[in-house]
């Protein structure tokens, strides 16, 4: 067991679960509170990867975080676009967006597959001048994750926030209450996908690498990272299902590191990411189908006495 869980382990669990954990966010915002299968995801993700190397190549590792977030934000609102204007179910939508978005990411790459990082500075490389051996990509990583949930939270709880809250909740009375749905939806996607390719970007420079599939099976990473944060924490004001996400997605990477240490082979990591979700989605009904059972072999019971 010593050799399974080690801190190093442990540290890398928490410096991916930080970095992937923006994209579960993405994911609460469009899945949990608009009610939007956004499946554009994956290649929003590559999109921000793709887009920061190319701007990190360049020379200006910072800079390429705010370029991947712009390019995200482009991407959502496509999608919002395709959604509200063109009449195109969300579904589809991220379909449509998701497939226009591979010629477009390897456009971005200059038609290469595959983009190396390793002899440019990176937000990582730089934080190791200052912050030296050690935990320099985990305070980076939780440091920027910090940032955005909190900015977040404060973001929902203001009026457009809680617009874009109520827009998921019930369209009927959004409508009624004369507030433009069109609108709370566009930037509830664009908020979204920025997050996504954020975390794209932050993956290529932790990485020094980017791959043109790298956003191949996100939704199923975020879904599951977002279903455990909220099955373990439970629902309850927004502050606490924002730190939900975040610990469901550390807690997902954790499993993830450790089912590799187990010898799981590489190719059956999405099977195990498949069982990981399954398992959470269906773990509340199971809850209360065994407190049903609990109660009805109770009242059995009460009545066998009785009788």
């Amino acid at each position: 067991m010593s050799t399974i869980f080690t801190i190093s382990i442990l540290q890398s669990a928490l410096e991916l679960g930080c970095i992937y954990s923006l994209v579960a966010l993405a994911l609460f915002i469009s899945f949990s509170l608009l009610n939007i299968a956004d499946l554009s995801t994956d290649g929003c993700f590559t999109l921000g990867c793709a887009t920061g190397a190319m701007v990190t190549l360049s020379g200006h590792p910072f800079l390429a975080l705010f370029a991947a977030i712009a390019a995200g934000v482009c991407s959502g609102f496509v999608t919002a676009f395709l959604q509200t204007r063109m009449g195109i179910e969300s579904i589809l939508a991220g379909i449509i967006v998701n497939t226009g978005l591979y010629t477009i990411n390897i456009a971005v790459m200059g038609f290469s597959s595959v983009a190396n990082l390793f002899n440019c500075d990176t937000v990582f490389s730089i934080a190791k001048i200052y912050l030296g051996q050690g935990t320099y990509k985990l305070i980076v990583a939780a440091g920027i994750t910090i940032i955005v949930a909190i900015l977040l939270a404060l973001f929902l709880g203001t009026r457009l926030g809680m617009s874009i809250r109520a827009t998921g909740d019930n369209p009927d009375m959004v409508q009624a209450s004369s507030i433009n749905s069109a609108f709370t939806i566009t930037v509830g996607l664009c908020v979204a996908n920025s997050l996504t390719a954020l975390s794209g970007c932050l993956i290529a420079q932790y990485q020094k690498s980017c791959d043109i599939n790298i956003g191949t099976g996100m939704v199923t990473i975020a879904l599951a990272s977002l279903i455990i944060g909220e099955t373990l924490i439970g629902k309850g004001g927004m502050i606490r299902r924002v730190i939900g996400v975040i610990f469901g997605s550390c807690l997902y990477r954790f499993i993830v590191a450790v089912a590799l240490r187990l010898n799981v082979p590489a190719e059956c990591l999405k099977l195990v990411s498949a069982v990981i979700v399954a398992a959470a989605i269906a773990s509340p009904y199971l809850k209360e189908k065994a407190a049903f059972m609990a109660k009805v072999r109770l009242s059995k019971k009460g009545g066998d006495k009785n009788a």
